[in-house]
């Protein structure tokens, strides 16, 4: 989390006048990817879907698989033997091997079905043919195999191991105690890199036993799926010896798991709640040991409550939980029986990541998905029950109220755009999986938690060992739904998940009640927040939606039993609503994925509870989501931002960081978006009216500070410098003045990179000169990534045009060879974050019109880019006049840029209008708003401003 509050800072800081709707949707997925660090897993088996599959003349009963690393010039050599049985007559075989693997010899053998124990008979399979685009290898037989024919594949093969990547099978170095370094390898299968290290049947479905057989050096132990089984002498080699495992029950080619190390190891056998034993054992290099005191006791209780969910012993001998020097991968392999981890993750305080991984040896390996296009459905459902395990072990704690908030958050901005993931395509089976974990989240709600855990179990016991699809889960959550009477018997627990699961947007309900005959009417709608709302198709998109309505008169927030579902219907009438002094809350604590509206007079009735002594008998959650809800509505045009500000009132009295979390993303949005008017000043001066109280309360950071006061302090802290805040801007200037009077400045930066921003935004030309000169003089000696941080900031933090001027002039006009146009690219894209940037941006493009088009005559990705970014930000009637004039005064000259302007007008008239309409709201409540909070001497001279051109105006 703390990165993640870093990265916060730096958006902040860095886009001090950014476009609201690409900054703050990116922090909140970096948030989303901490909480559920993107799954190249997930990416790469949503890929495979459209994979044909296999013929499916034989399939795989066993697997005798050996490997012999030979680390000393990274390659490795093996023999794999595939007992089968053929499914249908054929003379050909057909299965995975990656084109780098090198087949060596390949023999087919068949045996009598009667006498087994006779001698096989081998066919001719001297032919074989490599696929040059697919992974595939084919064997041609002299002649056809009877149906229902058994035998057996020897293939021996030679690879190399992969020394850049932690995947397939892999070879790192380590430094061991003393110094020396130290070679290991390890597998990491998921999804499909099985066949980069033996030929195979590589697709989940095929679940058979492995006998295993590793060969190893004598100072280093091997790992595998199961207990060692006996270790063999090798005469010629007296320094290696063969391991051969116990033989594994019935798993996917991606489990297979093998570690060679020089590793040390503490254990303890686990007696389950049913009375298994199993050895369960931490394994990491020996100076590393100290780091992992407590992690054994909590596998061991994370264990237990897992199998105590399940209901069910994991069937296996031993686990090994290995932290593996060096190890990159994005995701631990979670082998069956053997997990694979970075050393910091096994070595974290928190539950989370050891509960995901724990869950897999269930959901994953006991029942594996029967094809790529479930895993999304596997990953999102042990993402739920990790979760939830995690919480019950550490009371919520690590997971700090981030889950799910967090994720809902993110998913509310990228769906509710005209085009989901437009923008980030590799985040789209992220976030489909974040959806179905919420969907699970809200199943459980409301089907009721004896129902979900017993279907689950009943679903874990039908597939144990074999596959599973979707399907199989939503039937047996329906049949214990049912016999708990929790829902109706015209409802279908697969009907109602379907209408989630395949689309990627979620739905809004809007409440308008009657109060005069104690009814409602009940709306649902695609949820749309980036203008225009024309997204074709969308009366067609509906849900099934449970409406759990809490009443003012019965607050029961721990009943989540839904009042009713709308059955993808538009609209329905519900009846019983309480008086007309009384107001309602529709989906509390988030228990269904959607944001909801309410009529003018229940928002006002809520925001007049919040501000009552009465407000905490309203869960946080559900505080955090009524003013979620009523600021992006405002956003996307349904709700008056009169309403919606009036909703912030409370805030005066509430400390609680998780109501606070979304405060600062709605304040960067709305004063993004309205920083070119007039409106935006008063709107600064109010939101430092709102966050001065709290910062000041939250005081000075302490060494035993929790980690939710350290990050609420940290925001509240970056906003109100973002606004000027005098003592933040002194503690920058002083310690940036460090930096300055260095006797070589080149060499690094002592100061943390929280000052830099306020300092190049307020502070004075010297200052900001002095890092133009950090950038060009920039030593190669040093990390690039500190050059980059530098340059965005010297782009994206100045609200001087002065600043923003001279550095396009030197990077364009006077074409300064100590900048790229990955550096000039870099500048268009922070100028976007705000009024001043991109005024100037359109300024200089159009007085300097001929030249640049010159400079990036053969250079057409620097030109578009440069006409959207000095044109597409706009948002008011005074921007689209000036883009429209430079737009037919340059008809016909933009080139490759026409569709460009093109689109970035249109932008700008729908920008336009959402300011027409709703800046004049705006204006007029914080008039009321500031009236009143200068009668109360309020913003009380700690904050400074600059005119554009620096000059103080206090």
């Amino acid at each position: 989390m703390a990165a993640l509050r870093a990265a916060i800072l730096f958006l902040v800081f860095a886009y001090a006048t950014a476009s609201v709707l690409k900054a703050k949707p990116n922090i909140l997925t970096n948030l989303m990817r901490e909480r559920h660090p993107r799954s190249i897993d997930v990416s790469a088996a949503h890929s495979l879907i459209n994979e044909p599959k296999l013929r499916v003349d034989l399939s795989p009963k066993s697997y005798k698989l050996e490997l012999e690393p030979i680390m000393e010039n990274n390659t490795f050599r093996g023999r794999v033997i595939i007992n089968v049985e053929w499914e249908s007559e054929s003379k050909e075989i057909s299965l995975h091997t990656h084109q780098d693997l090198k087949i060596l010899q390949v023999e087919v053998r068949t045996k009598d079905q009667i006498n087994l124990n006779d001698a096989p008979t081998i066919l001719d399979a001297k032919t074989r043919e490599r696929h040059e685009k697919k992974p595939i290898l084919t064997i041609f037989l002299s002649s056809s195999v009877p149906k229902g024919t058994v035998g057996e594949i020897e293939i021996t093969f030679e690879g190399c191991l992969e020394v850049d990547i932690t995947e397939a099978f892999f070879v790192t170095t380590f430094d061991d105690i003393t110094g020396k370094s130290t070679k290991l390898v390890a597998t990491h299968l998921r999804p499909n890199n099985a066949r980069k290290v033996f030929p195979c049947f590589d697709e989940p479905a095929y679940k058979t036993p492995f006998e295993i057989s590793i060969r190893r050096p004598k100072n280093m132990i091997a790992l595998s799926n199961t207990p060692l089984k006996k270790t063999e002498d090798i005469p010629s080699d007296p320094d290696s010896v063969w391991d051969h495992f116990e033989t594994t029950l019935p798993m996917s080619t991606y489990s297979v798991g093998v570690v060679v190390a020089n590793l040390t190891k503490t254990d303890s056998m686990v007696v389950d709640t049913f009375g298994n034993k199993i050895e369960i054992s931490i394994w990491c290099r020996a100076e590393y040991m100290e780091a992992l005191n407590e992690t054994l006791s909590k596998v061991e209780s994370t264990f237990k409550e897992i199998s105590q969910f399940w209901d069910l012993s994991l069937p296996l001998k031993k686990l090994d939980l290995v932290a593996l020097p060096y190890y990159t991968g994005v995701k631990s392999a979670d082998n069956w029986g053997l997990i694979i981890f970075k050393e910091s993750e096994l070595s974290s305080r928190g539950y989370f990541k050891l509960s995901q991984e724990l869950m897999y040896q269930w959901l994953g390996g006991l029942v594996s998905p029967a094809w790529w296009s479930e895993a999304h459905i596997n990953k999102a459902l042990v993402g739920y029950l990790s979760a939830s395990t995690a919480i019950k072990m550490d009371n919520g704690s690590e997971l700090d109220g981030k889950w799910p908030m967090t994720i809902l958050y993110s998913l509310y901005y990228e769906f509710s755009k005209r085009y989901p993931h437009s923008r980030i395509t590799g985040m789209k089976q992220e976030t489909t999986c974040s959806k179905i974990e919420l969907l699970f989240r809200m199943l459980n709600y409301t089907i009721g938690e004896k129902a979900f855990k017993v279907g689950l179990q009943t679903f874990i016991n039908q597939k144990k060992y074999g596959v599973f699809t979707s399907d199989d889960i939503w039937k047996a959550l329906h049949v214990a739904a049912v016999e708990e009477n929790t829902i109706s018997q015209s409802m279908c627990v697969k009907e109602i998940a379907t209408s989630w699961v395949t689309k990627d947007r979620l739905p809004v309900v809007s409440i308008n009640r009657n109060y005069q005959t104690k009814s409602a009417v009940v709306n649902q709608r695609v949820y749309l927040r980036e203008r225009p709302h024309d997204v074709p198709g969308q009366d067609k998109l509906l849900w099934w939606i449970p409406l759990v309505i809490m009443q003012q008169n019965n607050l029961n927030f721990s009943n989540t039993t839904p009042t009713t579902w709308i059955p993808k219907t538009k609209d329905l009438t519900i009846e019983n609503m309480p008086r007309s002094d009384q107001f309602i809350i529709v989906n509390p604590e988030e228990i269904g994925p959607f944001p909801v509206n309410y009529d003018e007079k229940n928002w006002n009735m809520l925001a007049k509870y919040l501000m009552s002594s009465s407000r905490l008998s309203i869960p946080v959650n559900t505080r955090a989501k009524l003013l979620h809800d009523a600021w992006n509505l405002a956003y996307a045009g349904d709700l008056s931002f009169a309403t919606a500000l009036d909703m912030t009132a409370f805030l005066n009295k509430e400390r609680d960081h998780l109501v606070w979390d979304p405060v600062f993303t709605m304040i960067d949005h709305i004063g993004r978006h309205i920083d070119s008017s007039i409106v935006h000043k008063k709107f600064e001066t109010y939101v430092r009216n709102l966050l001065t109280p709290l910062y000041e309360e939250l005081g000075d950071e302490k060494k035993d500070d929790e980690s939710w006061k350290i990050n609420l302090r940290s925001l509240a802290k970056t906003f109100l410098c973002r606004a000027g805040y005098k003592p933040c801007i002194e503690e920058a200037q002083a310690m940036f003045k460090v930096w300055m009077d260095a006797s070589n400045p080149d060499e690094g930066n002592p100061i943390s990179n929280q000052y830099i921003c306020p300092v190049f935004k307020w502070g004075s030309k010297e200052e900001w000169e002095f890092g133009l000169q950090r950038v060009i003089n920039f030593p190669s000696s040093r990390r690039l990534n500190e050059r980059t941080y530098l340059l965005k900031t010297l782009a994206g933090c100045p609200i001087t045009s002065w600043k923003i001027q001279k550095l396009l002039n030197i990077t364009i006009l006077e074409e300064n060879g100590n900048f790229t146009d990955n550096d000039i690219f870099l500048i268009f894209s922070m100028l976007t974050g705000g009024s001043r940037g991109y005024t100037t941006l359109f300024d200089f493009l159009k007085n300097n019109w001929d030249t640049i088009k010159i400079r990036f005559e053969n250079k057409t990705n620097l030109w578009d880019n440069l006409i959207s970014s000095a044109t597409s930000v706009f948002t008011t009637q005074e921007g689209l006049d000036l883009v429209t004039k430079l737009y037919v005064s340059r008809q016909g000259e933009f080139g490759s840029a026409e569709h460009i302007i093109e689109k970035s007008l249109k932008n700008i008239r729908e920008e336009t209008k959402w300011s027409v309409d709703n800046l004049p709201i705006i204006e007029d409540w914080l008039n009321v708003y500031l009236k009143k909070a200068a009668a109360e001497g309020k913003d009380d001279g700690k904050f400074i401003g600059y005119d554009q051109e620096g000059k103080e105006m206090n």
